[in-house]
């Protein structure tokens, strides 16, 4: 093993709060919308792509007025999410700087462009990580993204770690072990390793 690609939202941190938040502003104005977003709701989305879950949140609303409300939604987030940050699990910078030591880390995430790098911004995080991918960059699915990283970083034998099942199928689909991260969003069955809290990476992996 040479290296841990990670998954953010149910892995490295929860940004729920700081999204409702921000997507609500938006969705008050709406003149087809009449509801507040919840965080049952964005946590059925978890793992999804932004196309998914403007299908699943906004199901009353044509393709066009989903991507439209989607963009101005993902654009105040990412605003939102530089400012205050998300909800960081126990113990991450200090397991991030012992595995750097090691290993080297990446981040795949299926989120937008600019939102991991409000994650990097507000949290200070991104000394420890050599690269990241995402949909909203390349427009491809997790499993190509994976691959994608594996592949210009001249990767041999990484692992992936996520919460959900999606993530789960993305490590498949690139061919290398998936670490369940229970503590997350996702319910999985069939993994290669699993953690109950982030920390567990360091009895699994030193």
């Amino acid at each position: 093993m040479d290296s841990i690609i990670f998954d953010l939202d149910g892995t490295l941190w929860n940004s729920i709060d700081t999204v409702l938040v921000a997507w609500n502003s938006i969705l008050k104005d709406h003149p087809k919308i009449e509801r507040e977003l919840t965080k049952k709701d964005f946590g059925s989305t978890m793992g999804l792509q932004i196309q998914e879950i403007g299908r699943m949140l906004f199901p009353s609303l044509n393709e066009e007025e989903q991507k439209q409300l989607l963009k101005e939604c993902c654009t105040l987030e990412t605003e939102h999410l530089e400012r205050k940050g998300g909800a960081l699990y126990d113990n991450i910078e200090h397991v991030l700087e012992t595995l750097s030591k090691k290993y080297k880390l990446y981040i795949v995430s299926n989120c937008q462009d600019g939102y991991i790098e409000a994650f990097y911004k507000f949290h200070k995080l991104e000394k420890y990580f050599i690269d990241y991918e995402n949909p909203g960059r390349t427009g491809l699915s997790k499993g190509e993204n994976i691959k994608l990283v594996m592949e210009r970083n001249n990767l041999s034998s990484p692992v992936y770690v996520g919460d959900t099942e999606g993530d789960r199928q993305a490590a498949k689909h690139a061919g290398i072990p998936f670490v369940y991260a229970r503590y997350g969003f996702g319910q999985v069955e069939d993994f290669d390793f699993a953690i109950s809290r982030f920390d567990e990476l360091l009895d699994l992996f030193l």
